[in-house]
């Protein structure tokens, strides 16, 4: 899909699941990243009812242009709220669109997988503006970099793989534009976004994010949903993605019955819907003076 007025800017996706739900999940990639890195996902929940679509980015070379082009894709799509599955650099891009949006807001909700909300932890912000010179064999490598080594579950080791063969299709310009938008100095400004139900998803084995990084995710979210996997390293929604699928299925829970429920209301029970109403309503009890 080409929105932009530039045609070599093209949106790649799947849309899996019933048209007719008005609100679906979203998937933003990582940088090594395509819109199939989450099949997984798509599998599943659309065997459970719910409408998801996996992207694929053009190439942006700065934050308010991709937050731009995604407005604009999701007028195509004719969607006016979406919620957001982020992993790594998708769901710092995830936060910034939030933000970007938050006068006539466009996002529901957020479930950020291994994300950041600051581009300073990559200490690479004085570099940034360099990588559209580098070719891509070195891009390659500054990405490789950051993927576990050593021993690892035949399930991580072929998540890896499949991330490696991904990384392998991406083009010079596509990897430059990503990595610099993910190493780019910018923050994330939560005033803007604080009202926006928000699941942090994260992993206690190694990936490539400091347990700084982590930490002050937390502050910044401090309302949050907590998902912790005890592993899945850079890629849990490959290697690990029953887990993540049932994360993903628990946040989304809290908009069955309402109109930006993700799933056919055919597919949910009347039990989980009365389950439902009561959890909402006594929690809007709670939040009452």
């Amino acid at each position: 899909i080409i929105v932009d007025d530039d045609d070599s800017k093209v949106w790649s996706l799947y849309d899996a699941g019933p048209r007719g739900i008005r609100c679906p999940l979203i998937f933003l990639p990582p940088v090594s990243g395509t819109a199939d890195v989450f099949f997984q996902q798509i599998l599943a929940l659309t065997g459970w009812g719910y409408r998801v679509i996996a992207l694929q980015y053009p190439v942006y070379w700065d934050h308010l242009e991709f937050c731009d082009g995604f407005r604009k894709l999701l007028d195509h799509l004719q969607l006016d709220k979406v919620h957001l599955f982020g992993a790594s650099l998708g769901g710092f891009l995830a936060q910034k669109f939030a933000e970007h949006t938050h006068k006539s807001p466009r996002v529901q909700s957020l479930i950020l997988c291994n994300s950041f909300s600051d581009t300073s932890i990559f200490n690479q912000t004085w570099t940034a503006n360099s990588f559209w010179l580098l070719p891509a064999f070195m891009l390659k490598k500054i990405v490789l970099g950051n993927f576990a080594s050593g021993p690892l579950d035949p399930e991580m080791a072929d998540g890896i793989d499949f991330m490696v063969d991904r990384l392998e299709s991406l083009g010079q310009s596509e990897l430059a534009s990503r990595l610099t938008l993910n190493c780019q100095n910018s923050y994330v400004e939560p005033h803007k976004i604080r009202d926006i139900p928000v699941t942090i998803m994260d992993v206690f084995d190694q990936s490539a994010l400091s347990t700084e990084a982590k930490e002050e995710m937390y502050k910044l979210y401090p309302n949050a949903r907590r998902a912790h996997l005890k592993t899945g390293g850079n890629f849990p929604y490959l290697c690990r993605s029953a887990e993540v699928n049932l994360y993903i299925q628990i946040h989304l829970l809290q908009f069955h019955g309402t109109r930006y429920a993700a799933i056919d209301p055919s597919m949910v029970s009347a039990e989980e819907l009365e389950v439902q109403k009561i959890s909402l309503q006594s929690s809007s009890e709670q939040e009452e003076p």
